[in-house]
């Protein structure tokens, strides 16, 4: 055994207690579990803030909140306007194109006259009330993105 160089030691130096640890790993068949945590577990979040608070506040991105609502109902409104205009518009043409159509009596009524009478009211209605159903389901999806974020 060769002289410890240190004064004052006679035996050889202790193994660190890390050194046992890397033994014992390198002899046993499973390696052992270690659990590693960061010091800043206590570390501050980012406020958040509900996209409601931010539609009230009127801050850029409520902007584009609203926006993008707006631009679903305008689009939904130019869809059914547009098809009743062309259900209405076409009437006209119709019974200019096929004016045998002009000619047929419906109880007493010209063909043109009973549907415009009796068959547009109902359209409007159903284009109402499809309009009415479409734009609640579309607040109904923007509210849900709303409370999402």
């Amino acid at each position: 055994m060769s002289p410890d160089p240190r004064p004052g030691r006679s035996s050889p130096s202790p193994r660190t207690d890390a050194a046992r640890r890397m033994d014992a790993f390198r002899r046993s068949e499973t390696p052992r579990r270690v659990s590693v945590t960061s010091p800043r577990t206590a570390a501050a979040r980012r406020p958040r803030y509900p996209a409601t608070r931010e539609i009230d506040e009127q801050t850029r991105l409520g902007e584009v909140y609203m926006r993008s609502l707006l631009r679903t109902q305008f689009r939904l409104a130019l869809f059914v306007c547009t098809v009743l205009a062309c259900v209405v518009g076409g009437l006209p043409l119709l019974f200019l194109l096929i004016p045998e159509l002009r000619g047929v009596d419906v109880l007493g009524v010209s063909l043109p006259w009973a549907v415009l009478a009796g068959l547009i009211y109902p359209a409007f209605v159903i284009g109402a009330w499809l309009y009415v159903r479409q734009a609640e389901r579309n607040e109904r999806h923007f509210a849900e993105l709303v409370e999402r974020r």
